[in-house]
């Protein structure tokens, strides 16, 4: 069997210097080789400089899809930072759909050798590329969780990830990330118009993070800039502030205004696969 290790960066590399933790060359590589099954050929495919996961967007899941397409029979182990994890889990989950890859993504909350859990991620990690069947998975807290809807819900605890069930994807228009600007925008109780505007004006479109199950503010200037946006040709899709649910259009009156504007219905998407779903349709 051929493994294939991405190493991007993050905790789980990191080592203590006198300025603080800091990536270091060789570490995962050296412990996942101890770990590998006799007989598996291991390819290291290490980011040089190492990132923080803070530091990773589009072209870096680019370097990802290209290095995983490169090695068609290998299992992939994908060792990333957890800040940005379930972008990460977003982008290649959607990208890959239809492809019948199995991509296991793994992190920790402490560096290897600090008896916290890097190391119990790692034995999961290898134990699931070396299973069967497609996915993109996420290796974490003795638990494997579906990638595409992954949610950080704490900043400190091992247990740090739950997953949110995600629809199927159709199999997307875009394999890889174009330069587009998207962003994820936050509608809160007096968010000024104009505010709302100047980003949009600057954005090829944007994830709106909207109420409950579908409301916003009934402000007659917001309403006017989402809706001209759409008619600029902007791409705006709305997903719930509320972790777990989803959007119901309709069910309240005050959703009318912003649903009459044109905006797309990102349903139970989390805002980071709703935001890939832009990049890639």
């Amino acid at each position: 069997m051929t493994l294939l290790l991405i190493h991007t960066g993050g905790t789980i590399g990191m080592a203590e210097t006198p300025e603080g933790l800091a990536p270091r060359k060789g570490l995962v590589e050296e412990a996942i080789s101890k770990r590998l099954p006799e007989g598996t050929e291991l390819i290291a495919h290490v980011f040089d400089p190492l990132l923080d996961s803070a530091d990773v967007g589009p072209a870096h899941w680019n370097r990802m899809l290209e290095a995983i397409r490169s090695h068609p029979d290998a299992a992939v182990i994908i060792t990333h930072g957890t800040d940005t994890m379930a972008f990460t889990g977003a982008a290649l989950s959607q990208a890959l759909a239809g492809e019948a890859r199995r991509v296991i993504l793994c992190g920790s909350m402490l560096p290897l050798g600090q008896e916290g859990d890097a190391e119990g991620n790692l034995d999961l990690a290898i134990q699931a590329a070396t299973a069967v069947g497609p996915g993109v998975l996420l290796a974490f807290a003795g638990k494997l969780l579906p990638a595409d809807g992954l949610v950080k819900h704490h900043s400190h605890e091992a247990d740090a990830f739950r997953s949110q069930p995600q629809a199927r994807p159709n199999t997307p228009q875009r394999r890889t990330f174009e330069n587009r600007k998207l962003a994820i925008l936050t509608l809160s109780p007096g968010i000024p118009a104009e505010a709302v505007e100047a980003m949009l004006v600057k954005l090829d479109g944007a994830v709106l993070r909207i109420f409950g199950a579908g409301t916003a503010m009934n402000d007659a200037e917001l309403l006017e800039v989402l809706g001209q946006a759409v008619k600029d040709g902007k791409r705006l899709r709305a997903v719930s502030q509320c972790e777990a649910g989803g959007l119901s259009p309709g069910a309240y009156a005050a959703g009318a205004g912003l649903w009459s504007t044109g905006i797309e219905n990102g349903g139970t998407q989390t805002p980071e696969a709703a935001l890939i779903h832009l990049w890639l349709n």
